[in-house]
């Protein structure tokens, strides 16, 4: 049985739930994004037309478009809207896959045996704009690679269905950046030897594109033909990562903990950012030295930044050791995890900020952990008996 996989996305997300709170703001340039020194986070249509783009820094983005209105975000908004979106779409689909805040997966196969598969996909994205008020496209196809190209390709708004006779054909005149696995990097080096177009990247033999790219080769050439197995891993609220910290003695030395707990949070951040989860519940653990265990926790932000992660966890821990004993164990965990990556956190932060993280998961990713940390958090070290890091569902 060929499999029906339906990719959905929220158009313009930040931007639409903007205009669902004032209609005053439909039709105009509008940027969502940090100050002069940040950079966007979401643009509309009407600001793409200009050249403006995510991840651009403001003040570009300004010249490009100077006429354009620039709004910080409120990413509790958009939170507490994705949710939204999520619950519907759970309600019906038999098999969901969040893959980001405003991104999704269904798995709908067999369906058709009893009503249309594009039928009922359309039904559900109608319901989706009638109760939420934001604009929806999706994309009906065999595997989770064609679905996502095709929405992209039937926006705004868009809602394509590609058979599975008809896939080669739909990618063939699409440039190779349509791929989701092709970067930039990967890009530069096709086109160098006149591989722009999917159809002349299906064409090339695997091995040569394994010894050209290397492993991914023979995935980024099973893609160009519309080959993707991939399942829908069905969503759910419960995974989390954590880690925790059981002292060889007891401790009530304040300093120290709250040390280890920005060690804690800079690496499991690391590890969110590395991973491209973002975590919308953080927690914090104690255990005193008569073994009384307490933890609190709340909700926040989807965020994967340390700088807002650690201000939670030690306002946290401020509000859960209140008995001034001391403790035998500390611990961080942050659960309610969705797909998604750090560009949507800076609507407060600057060029320079990201670019520091970008250099310091670099080298963590390269040397490891350890390799460079935060003064602050470098009291922490991880210890691998007391499972440092751990996935749970």
């Amino acid at each position: 049985m060929a499999r029906a996989i339906v990719h959905m996305d929220l158009d313009t997300f930040f931007v639409s739930c903007e205009r669902r709170t004032n209609s005053e703001l439909n039709g105009i340039p509008l940027i969502i994004g940090g100050g002069d020194r940040g950079v966007v986070a979401s643009c509309s249509y009407e600001a793409r037309k200009f050249g403006v783009r995510s991840a651009m820094p403001i003040r570009m983005a300004l010249k490009l478009c100077p006429d354009a209105k620039v709004m910080k975000g409120d990413m509790e908004l958009y939170s507490q809207l994705s949710h939204d979106v999520t619950e519907i779409l759970q309600e019906k689909a038999p098999v969901l896959e969040k893959a980001s805040v405003d991104e999704f997966y269904l798995d709908i196969t067999g369906m058709d045996k009893f009503h249309g598969s594009y039928k009922w996909t359309n039904e559900l994205a109608q319901k989706v704009i009638k109760e939420t008020g934001l604009p929806i496209s999706f994309s009906l196809s065999i595997n989770k690679t064609v679905s996502k190209i095709a929405t992209g390709e039937g926006k705004p708004v868009g809602n394509l269905e590609i058979p599975e006779q008809k896939v080669q054909d739909f990618l063939n005149p699409l440039s190779i950046q349509k791929i989701p696995m092709v970067g930039a990097v990967t890009f530069q080096l096709l086109s160098r030897i006149g591989v722009r177009k999917i159809q002349t990247l299906a064409e090339m033999p695997a091995e040569v594109l394994q010894q050209m790219i290397g492993k991914n080769g023979l995935e980024l050439w099973k893609k160009a033909h519309g080959i993707d197995h991939t399942p829908v891993e069905p969503y759910t609220e419960r995974k989390s990562i954590s880690t925790e910290t059981t002292f060889s003695q007891d401790t009530i030395d304040l300093a120290k903990l709250r040390r280890i707990l920005l060690g804690m949070v800079e690496k499991l951040a690391f590890q969110l950012r590395a991973e491209q989860w973002l975590t919308s519940t953080v927690t914090v653990k104690i255990r005193y030295a008569n073994f009384d265990t307490e933890t609190k926790q709340c909700r926040v932000a989807y965020t994967s930044a340390d700088h807002v992660l650690t201000k939670n966890v030690i306002e946290l821990f401020e509000k859960v050791y209140q008995r001034r004993m001391r403790l035998r164990l500390i611990g961080v965990r942050f659960s309610g995890l969705v797909r998604g990556t750090y560009q949507i956190d800076l609507f407060e932060d600057t060029q320079e900020m990201l670019s520091l993280y970008e250099a310091m998961d670099k080298m963590k990713s390269r040397y490891g952990f350890d390799a460079v940390m935060r003064c602050a958090g470098a009291h922490f070290k991880p210890n691998t008996k007391d499972e440092i890091l751990k996935r749970k569902k």
